[in-house]
């Protein structure tokens, strides 16, 4: 029997309680471990020192928060990094360095304070692994990339970063003018969407239920597959039910009413809430109020998991949502239930 239930970009449960109790395999690494390429580099965690020395090679620090089980991550390793290619030019123009989500080693962050991997992740907001952010010569991230990204678009990231791009465009500007894996040239509509024009404000005041709000563009082939796949699952239609769906062309100069009561043009908003890749997933409350988002690409497990996260208002409980999934995912396995990850 199975269950698909949705988004995050984890581990079975058995891999992330073995990891949390300190629990070894047979060859002394964590149930789920993925191995990293070598050239990875061997950090002391002193990112200060590590954004320095990169600078000094003409390079960018780029830091990997991974967590062993992790399917995303193991796709990240393999499809990615295992395309000669794309390992090539992240080698040549990034030091990578890989970060345990729920690790215990000593970072020192910019600001001189030490903390653990999993406090530094924390202080981050890091929800997702994998998770990517893409340092500049001061620090600072200039991209942050909260999930995998397939090798094609993951491929235009690195030509940003690398070539500094940021102070010229920004990165949906970019994608815009690489037009990587180009999908069908239209957006998708669907019956639960809300009538356009959008008025997200007066929606607010009128409906209990939460706003999810669908960033999309019309040249987008996961965009393609969330609605030929996802959305044509009855366990996810079902679930999407819960909430009030206005979908968005993220690059249109069409005005639309925002949650807050604003009235501006969609690709001014998306700008404003940092969305950087489509589809992007933002969810609000009944007071407009963003609650949580997703981004990058998903499979119907996790985005089940996400509309549950935030329908059930667990969100206000827990506030991690790696640990909900982990909890969940337990909670299905001694029911019996078989719950894969990847569907």
């Amino acid at each position: 029997m199975r269950i698909l239930i949705v988004m995050s970009l984890l581990l079975s449960v058995q891999s992330l309680l073995a990891a949390a109790e300190g629990e070894l395999g047979k060859d002394l690494v964590n149930p789920g471990y993925h191995e990293q390429p070598a050239w990875f580099k061997e950090s002391f965690l002193d990112l200060g020192e590590d954004v320095a020395e990169a600078a000094a090679q003409n390079k960018r620090v780029l830091l990997y928060f991974y967590q062993d089980g992790c399917p995303y991550c193991a796709k990240l390793l393999e499809d990615n990094f295992g395309n000669a290619r794309i390992a090539e030019k992240t080698r040549k123009h990034f030091d990578v360095i890989a970060i345990n989500l729920w690790g215990d080693r000593e970072v020192t962050g910019l600001d001189a304070q030490v903390v653990t991997e999993k406090n530094f992740a924390e202080s981050l907001r890091v929800q997702y692994t994998p998770t990517l952010l893409f340092l500049n010569e001061q620090g600072k991230a200039v991209v942050r990339l909260n999930g995998y990204y397939e090798p094609a678009k993951f491929d235009v990231v690195l030509d940003y970063v690398s070539g500094k791009q940021e102070t010229a465009m920004t990165l949906s500007a970019y994608y815009a003018r690489r037009k990587p894996a180009a999908g069908g040239g239209k957006l998708h509509d669907e019956p639960f969407f809300l009538p356009q024009p959008l008025r997200l404000a007066d929606n607010r005041k009128q409906s209990w239920r939460p706003l999810l709000v669908l960033f999309e563009q019309p040249d987008c082939r996961p965009c393609d597959e969330l609605h030929q796949d996802s959305f044509n699952r009855q366990h996810l239609v079902t679930a999407l039910s819960a909430f009030d769906i206005a979908q968005v062309d993220m690059r249109s100069p069409t005005a639309l009413q925002t949650p807050d009561g604003r009235s501006i043009p969609a690709r001014q908003w998306a700008a404003e809430l940092g969305l950087q890749y489509a589809p992007s997933m933002v969810y609000f409350d009944a007071e407009g109020k963003e609650v949580f988002r997703s981004e990058a690409w998903l499979k119907a497990f996790h985005l089940h998991t996400v509309l549950d996260y935030v329908a059930t208002g667990a969100y206000l409980q827990q506030k991690n949502f790696q640990r909900f999934v982990q909890h969940r995912a337990e909670i299905l396995r001694e029911k019996g239930f078989e719950v894969d990850l990847m569907e």
